[in-house]
């Protein structure tokens, strides 16, 4: 119902961001049912994963390139907090959905009602690492308090991103102070990015069982 009611703010001529995961494959589906009955848009997407699904759902894809500046972004999250503060990166694309939403003058996340809490931090929290400084940033990380741990492929290898970089997966407890933890985060060389989405959302359709609820920051 989320992904649904998140197609309606898509008007004829936009430029979309698709984000990564389940919810954003839900709202690539619903928007191709809409570009099917001749909705005109173009889109880039923030992982190969996204990509690939698009064009075989036939949504026409751009780059940035030739649109640079994008009308709207539609992603997930994992956790939405107050203020529409979000933990994301649990499909591993944080790098390339934090730029893609970057490029959008509004974000829209779309979640169901159980990723609402009401302070950060019960999902581990996200931090892509070059793979070379991972002995050198996990200490790092230990060091602001928090409880890295190496994200693993199906298979047992280390996940990589599409950027090739490792994903350390950090066990943070209560984010008192989001803003601090993303600072100190990306201080430390080697850190690329992490799961920390702050002042980026513009609004959040929250699915709960039967109806959509629509907040605003």
């Amino acid at each position: 119902m989320a992904a649904r009611r998140a197609v309606d703010f898509v008007d004829d001529g936009m430029a979309i961001g698709l984000g990564t995961g389940t919810t954003a494959t839900l709202f690539i589906h619903q928007l191709a049912q809409r570009v099917t009955q001749g909705l005109k848009v173009r889109c880039v997407a923030s992982s190969k994963a996204s990509h690939d699904l698009a064009v075989s759902l036939s949504i026409p894809m751009t780059s940035f390139d030739e649109t640079p500046v994008l009308d709207l972004a539609v992603d997930g999250a994992d956790e939405v907090g107050p203020d529409l503060a979000l933990i994301k990166g649990g499909g591993g694309a944080l790098l390339r959905e934090k730029i893609v939403i970057s490029a959008a003058r509004r974000f829209l996340v779309i979640v169901d009602a159980g990723k609402q809490v009401l302070q950060l931090g019960r999902f581990p929290l996200p931090v892509e690492v070059i793979r070379m400084a991972l002995p050198i940033v996990t200490p790092k990380l230990l060091a602001l308090g928090v409880q890295p741990h190496l994200r693993a492929s199906a298979d047992g290898s280390p996940f990589l991103t599409d950027e090739g970089n490792y994903i350390v997966d950090c066990a943070c407890g209560q984010i008192e102070s989001p803003e601090a933890l993303a600072a100190s985060i990306r201080s430390v060389v080697g850190v690329v990015e992490h799961g920390l989405f702050l002042h980026m959302a513009s609004a959040a359709i929250v699915g709960y069982a039967g109806h959509v609820v629509e907040l605003s920051v």
